[in-house]
């Protein structure tokens, strides 16, 4: 593979949609598994969405040659820190989106840190051996909402888009 900063973002875009074909195919798939292959395709894709932000970070922090360059996470470079140093007009958009909680990239940048969170229980363990062991249990309660396929796809989409519109600008320069 050729050592140019676009390889590592292009290989993260296509790894990505590989996960989510792979992703439909186990939604389609009466395997008894299905529903763990399901959720292994959603954090592999959305590990590979957020390698492929990194890359595009990369590409922009390298033309620009930042000395955050080598930075380890999108966060880094994301900040207002990194663009008050130099008004680089790629950065600053995606700041803004980054900052807006509605906008396509910050909920992913938000979906992958919850890659990290332990996770949550969803009713207290009861500690006071005096309560009764049966309880009432609600089962209107909502199931927290997971990532569909159609929405990893949108994201890889944008990201997609972005970083072409990124790049035909950098190269006009």
């Amino acid at each position: 593979m050729a050592q140019e900063l676009y390889t590592r973002t292009n290989q993260k875009l296509f790894f990505a949609g590989l996960a989510l074909e792979s992703m439909a195919k186990a939604e389609q798939s009466g395997a008894m598994n299905a529903q763990g292959l399901i959720q292994a395709e959603r954090e592999s894709s959305l590990f590979h969405l957020y390698g492929a932000l990194l890359g595009l970070c990369h590409e922009i922090a390298g033309f620009y040659r930042l000395p955050q360059a080598n930075a380890a996470r999108a966060e880094a470079l994301l900040t207002e820190d990194a663009l008050a140093a130099v008004a680089i007009p790629e950065m600053a958009e995606m700041i803004e989106l980054a900052r807006q909680p509605e906008t396509w990239l910050a909920q992913l940048l938000a979906a992958y840190a919850d890659l990290f969170q332990p996770p949550v229980a969803r009713r207290p363990v009861k500690t006071d051996v005096t309560q009764p062991l049966i309880q009432a249990v609600n089962l209107d309660e909502d199931e927290p909402a997971t990532l569909s396929r159609e929405t990893l796809e949108a994201w890889r989409q944008s990201l997609k888009s972005l970083a072409r519109r990124f790049r035909e600008a950098l190269s006009e320069c």
